[in-house]
């Protein structure tokens, strides 16, 4: 797979996307949006992804945003549009589990983009905030929604509000992340973190977060009753018995 502006790869389960424009901290373009579209649809075909990795190249961002010159031209019709918020959604609604890996800048669109993952690793040189009401707009491509479930209403109008950067430690401490560790590490830590859930049963991954999904967007009972199906589906799976199976052989022979 071979993209403009993305570095592409899949290999033991894990795959891989790289933004891959760090002479202008990986801003995202329309350019970029479309290799995201093309790449993401490609693995969520294929049978061998069980995760997905999302990092930036460059070390200075994971991105810094939208390209402002692109964002300056657009209209009403292009926000109707929602060219972003479209990429996010289908990023959000990925078969497997993903993983933002994030050094540097994660601003505005890049914010959004790495929210739209399932889990978030940051070096300690992360820095995030939406400041979008600076240039007289706000963070549309998700930003409004998912923020406030990550770190609250409150927390989550203060940052989008005043348009002030995060840093590491506090993204950690108030939930817009799930792991801070030193720059270094934070490829390491996310593979590490691939490597375990790339082990885990794929079908019952996919369903996990379906139902979980489910949650954030329905009601109580929708969500307990798309639980209650993903889990009836994976009872008659070939996998479920298997998995079960070893785990049972494996016992009886320790014992």
């Amino acid at each position: 797979m071979t993209y403009k502006n993305l570095l592409v790869a899949v290999d033991g389960g894990i795959a891989a996307i790289v933004l891959n424009r760090p002479d202008v901290r990986n801003a995202i373009d329309k350019a970029m949006i479309d290799d995201l579209h093309a790449a993401l649809d490609a693995l969520a075909a294929r049978d061998d992804v069980n995760v997905l990795v999302l990092s930036g190249a460059g070390g200075k961002a994971f991105a810094a945003g939208a390209d402002i010159a692109q964002l300056r031209e657009r209209k009403s019709r292009e926000a109707l549009l929602a060219i972003n918020a479209r990429l996010f959604q289908k990023l959000e609604e990925f078969p497997v589990p993903t993983i933002a890996a994030i050094t540097g800048y994660c601003l505005g669109g890049g914010c959004e983009l790495a929210m739209a993952c399932d889990i978030r690793i940051a070096g300690r040189s992360s820095r995030f905030g939406q400041p979008e009401v600076a240039l007289g707009i706000i963070p549309a491509a998700g930003g409004t929604q998912r923020l406030p479930r990550l770190v609250g209403l409150g927390r989550a109008k203060e940052i989008i509000f005043t348009g002030r950067m995060v840093d590491a430690d506090e993204a950690g401490r108030i939930g817009l992340v799930n792991h801070v560790v030193d720059d270094e590490l934070v490829m390491e830590r996310a593979q590490e973190m691939a490597r375990q859930i790339a082990a885990q049963g794929r079908m019952a991954l996919r369903l996990a977060k379906v139902a979980m999904n489910a949650s954030s967007r329905t009601g109580q009972d929708t969500g307990f009753l798309v639980e209650q199906i993903s889990q009836a589906v994976l009872f008659d799976s070939a996998d479920k018995h298997e998995r079960m199976t070893a785990f049972l052989e494996k016992r009886t022979k320790k014992a």
